[in-house]
């Protein structure tokens, strides 16, 4: 690869360098997932069309997973922004992170939970890449001064996710007027993962109340 697209720049932003992992693969597969889509919205690939992503510009990016993304949104343009995010984000995260390791950008490892179940766990080989975007990040969030529009989108997805690695949660309720600001640049796909990310987060609650006993019956 020769630039980080931005599902790539978002996959990085989630990865703990100081234990080598990823601390939520759901949750980030649907933050790589969505930068994926903004990625091709930015590029002036994809547009909003009453509410679902039409693609709109002809050609490839050059990184394989927008370009199977792309691939997928011509096939099928009847599906709506949030069915987009959810649809194969596992598949679309084991695909970035096979291309990024390839690239020499991380090395995956394996290991066996209880010696039986596979995780993966990347090793990030610049971590300086990674101690950048979180600057960027920050810096784009604390000030009222414009950014460019990948910074914008990318700080916006950060926002989104709701995931501490990536933006603190202080953070993104001290600078809450400041993120709907960015997300306004950034396009549907942003909203639409943070209604996929809320209901990720009652699906769960729900499930920790049932297997406390607290939900009734």
């Amino acid at each position: 690869m020769t630039e980080l697209s931005l599902p790539a720049r978002a996959y990085l932003l989630a990865c703990d360098t100081r234990r080598d992992r990823l601390p939520d693969r759901e949750r980030v597969a649907l933050f790589v997932r969505a930068a994926a889509l903004t990625d091709l919205v930015l590029r002036g690939l994809v547009a909003d069309e009453g509410g679902r992503p039409a693609v709109t510009g002809a050609g490839g990016t050059g990184h394989l997973v927008l370009d199977d993304l792309l691939t997928e949104l011509a096939a099928d343009p009847h599906r709506k922004w949030r069915s987009w995010v959810r649809r194969d984000a596992r598949g679309t995260l084991q695909s970035l992170e096979a291309q990024l390791d390839a690239a020499g950008t991380i090395a995956l490892r394996t290991s066996r939970v209880l010696g039986l179940f596979p995780r993966r766990r990347p090793v990030v080989r610049d971590h300086a890449t990674v101690a950048g975007l979180h600057d960027q990040v920050t810096a784009s969030l604390r000030s009222d001064a414009p950014v460019a529009p990948d910074v914008a989108a990318l700080t916006a997805l950060a926002g989104a996710v709701e995931l501490g690695t990536v933006l603190p949660r202080g953070e993104r309720r001290r600078h809450r007027a400041r993120l709907a600001q960015l997300e306004d640049r950034a396009g549907a796909a942003v909203p639409a993962l943070r209604k996929v990310i809320r209901e990720l987060t009652a699906a769960r609650a729900a499930v920790i109340a049932a297997n406390s006993g607290g939900g009734g019956g």
